[in-house]
């Protein structure tokens, strides 16, 4: 039975409601509020902890929500009882957040919406894969792409002026009415078929998966620390003679930090895809790998950029949280219009120049977004920052289509789900890597001299743009099977939640 027009929009509009509360949250409410209770020289760190700490919550919750819904036979659907009950805990822990006290209670808050908003953001990945016949798929995954990129320009026009306006609290009732309205309509629009049998596959493998990709993301963590205190040492001891102790000890921080970021990107995704498949399957599928490497590296800067530019923002034209509140939903706004613009032909284009070529592009275009951002930290310029921002939102348009189009060549078909699955649990890691490394990194540096921290990891994240065009050289052109099957109903296929990315 072939879908109405209606039935993409009524799909997948849960999906603008989620997204909302996730950009809401992480963009615009909880730099808002560390910078309210954390100490001024530590409050890169407190927000890089909280984003780092809400992740490993969201790896753990999404997929076990996603995967016991699978397995639902409640009689009002598999995949909407979820959602329910993760949006009415949202509107508790959103409540929380707004009536927090210090930064404890902040983090307990945030902590806390992690676990509810993957709730409803593990099952929801299942009703395209349950509800969408297989050759309408395309057009509504298109849609879900549209309803995951629209927030980021609403956000400028509803949530961000009331922060910028000092009503935080009237922010995340906006924010909470939107989720709730886009819930209810879910809710009633949707038909799903209750489950009339339960299937037989267990829990356990599932969530090894997942527990072998986290154990490799800090294997990676620790190698990068190792690494970066290293390296970053020995440029320390060689500048020293040079330069003096202080401005030694910072070159060693900087540069450390750079190479930590890369070192913990690499050896992280080695060794999770390593602990998830298997050491063979991770050999025989180098090229899968490569590509996972190249996905953590882009969204480790790109969402890292994000999280941090308030901070930037208050820092360079030396204005209030609430000011930086309302220009940084001007940013998203600007940013969301160009990734929109590239996002929707971004397919065409990856299908008639190739997904390498448009990804390795990608790359190019989002590192020379970011280093344009470094000539305004001591010279503060917002047209700069809106090109900037017009750069790295072209670049990440073409890259959410190009790299996820390149992807699905890249993994054996009866197998899809199990390996595109993996992706997306590494793309968590990308938070883990850019904000729990860059937040120390810029408090550091900026106390060693103000603004040096923003734009030292503005610098390592152009370098991880640049290296993860670097890094499809270990993709090969040649595609792994001959014809790549539709990937199974996974409805944890999609990463946590961007607000802690």
């Amino acid at each position: 039975m072939r879908l109405r027009w209606y039935d993409y929009l009524s799909i997948n509009l849960f999906w603008l409601g989620l997204n909302i509360r996730n950009n809401a949250v992480g963009a615009i409410f909880m730099p808002y509020l560390v910078d309210a209770f954390a100490r001024p020289e530590i409050k890169n760190t407190s927000l890089g902890l909280m984003r780092t700490a809400g992740l490993i919550i969201a790896m753990l919750v999404q997929p076990a929500a996603g995967l016991l819904s699978d397995r639902s036979t409640l009689r009002f659907g598999r995949r909407r009882p979820y959602i329910l009950i993760g949006v009415l805990l949202d509107l508790v822990f959103l409540a929380a957040i707004g009536l927090s006290w210090n930064y404890w209670a902040l983090l307990v808050a945030v902590l806390l919406l992690q676990f509810s908003s993957n709730i409803s953001h593990g099952p929801l990945q299942g009703l395209i894969p349950d509800l969408v016949p297989e050759a309408q798929r395309g057009l509504a995954s298109g849609v879900k792409a549209i309803m995951e990129l629209l927030p980021l320009i609403l956000i400028a026009f509803t949530i961000a002026p009331l922060a910028g306006a000092g009503k935080i609290n009237w922010a995340i009732c906006a924010t909470g009415g939107m989720l709730l309205i886009t819930m209810l309509v879910t809710l009633f629009t949707v038909h799903e078929r209750p489950l009339q049998v339960r299937p037989e596959s267990q829990l356990g493998p599932p969530m090894l998966r997942v527990l072998g990709m986290l154990g490799g993301i800090g294997v990676g963590a620790a190698a990068g620390l190792a690494g970066g205190g290293l390296v970053g040492g020995l440029a320390g001891l060689i500048a020293w003679p040079f330069v003096g102790a202080a401005a030694a000890k910072a070159t060693g921080v900087g540069l450390g930090g750079l190479v930590a970021m890369v070192v913990a990107v690499v050896v992280g995704v080695w060794a999770g895809v390593a602990g998830t498949l298997g050491r063979d399957d991770s050999r025989r599928h180098a090229s899968f790998t490569w590509w996972v490497v190249n996905r953590l590296m882009f969204l480790a800067a790109v969402t890292s950029i994000q999280g941090f530019a308030p901070y930037f923002l208050m820092y360079a034209f030396a204005m209030t949280r609430e000011a930086a509140a309302a220009l940084t939903g001007n940013l998203m706004l600007v940013v969301g219009i160009f990734t929109l613009l590239t996002a929707i032909p971004g397919g065409w284009l990856s299908d008639h120049f190739g997904h390498r070529m448009i990804v390795g592009l990608s790359g190019l275009l989002a590192a020379l977004g970011a280093f344009l951002l470094l000539g305004t930290t001591w010279v503060p310029d917002l047209r700069l920052i809106y090109v900037a921002g017009s750069i790295i939102g072209l670049a990440t348009g073409l890259f959410t289509t190009a790299n996820w189009a390149l992807g699905t060549r890249l993994v054996p078909g009866p197998e899809a789900g199990r390996f595109l699955g993996i992706s997306n649990l590494a793309g968590a890691g990308a938070g883990m890597v850019g904000a729990g490394i860059g937040g120390p990194l810029a408090d550091y540096l900026n106390n060693y001299r103000a603004g040096l921290g923003y734009f030292a990891i503005f610098a390592c994240y152009g370098v991880l743009f640049l290296l993860s065009s670097v890094t499809l050289v270990g993709v090969r052109r040649t595609r792994l099977q001959a014809e790549i099957g539709p990937a199974p109903a996974v409805p944890w296929q999609d990463t946590g939640s961007r607000f802690a990315e």
